[in-house]
């Protein structure tokens, strides 16, 4: 894949991304607009598959919408709530010193930019530059396990950790992708471009993938 075939292979990321089921922090910002409830439900979400996630987010946001919420539930609670995702005893603990530091560092007011947001507990670049895209629909480039296997898969970027290809990116993509370039290739590597056995024949995209080329040549 070259930086030419980047609208193409936007185009067709759409299309299949419209065709099925969004993931779970799309759909939690879409019936949210809310950063706040976005930040909670992207650290749930973390190392965590998508219907565990939303389970959660539904049992936890019938109790919790703001900081002063969740300051007014024990730990212990929390954990009880949002079992069995992932880390869950760990997210329940930075749920838990959430509204502190909020109040603390930024006057209770959830912040706008990546660096700040990594200030917060539990909160990562891949989960601060999703709530800076979701939250506040400014561009930012999340990086997750999809994104960096798919690019890497795609020929577009050779690099070896996620925080590579976020900062590779920044610098070949346009930034009118930036916001939905995460939706997209998380959809689709939830979907067809799997870690494992990727579904190859039929690929939309396979004429730009330099794998999906590969394959074309081992099977002949």
């Amino acid at each position: 894949m070259t930086l030419a075939d980047i609208p193409a292979v936007n185009k067709a990321l759409k299309k299949e991304f419209t065709a099925n089921r969004a993931p779970i922090m799309d759909l939690v910002a879409a019936q949210t607009s809310d950063p706040f409830m976005i930040l909670v439900g992207t650290i749930l979400s973390a190392r965590t598959k998508d219907a565990c996630t939303a389970a959660a987010c539904e049992r936890l946001f019938q109790k919790v919408t703001t900081p002063a919420d969740l300051d007014k539930i024990t730990q212990a609670e929390l954990e009880q709530i949002i079992y069995p995702v992932g880390f869950f005893r760990n997210k329940a603990k930075h749920l838990k010193e959430l509204p502190a530091v909020l109040q603390e560092k930024f006057n209770g007011i959830i912040p706008t930019t990546v660096e700040e947001l990594c200030e917060l507990p539990g909160v990562g670049r891949k989960t601060a530059n999703l709530v800076v895209a979701l939250g506040f629909n400014k561009p930012a480039i999340c990086v997750d396990v999809h994104v960096h296997r798919i690019t890497n898969r795609l020929g577009l970027l050779v690099t070896k950790i996620p925080f590579e290809t976020e900062m590779k990116l920044r610098e070949i993509l346009p930034q009118r992708y930036w916001i939905t370039w995460n939706s997209y290739l998380v959809a689709f590597g939830q979907t067809r471009c799997t870690p494992r056995n990727p579904r190859c024949d039929g690929c939309p995209i396979r004429k730009y993938c330099a794998f999906g080329q590969q394959r074309n040549l081992g099977s002949h």
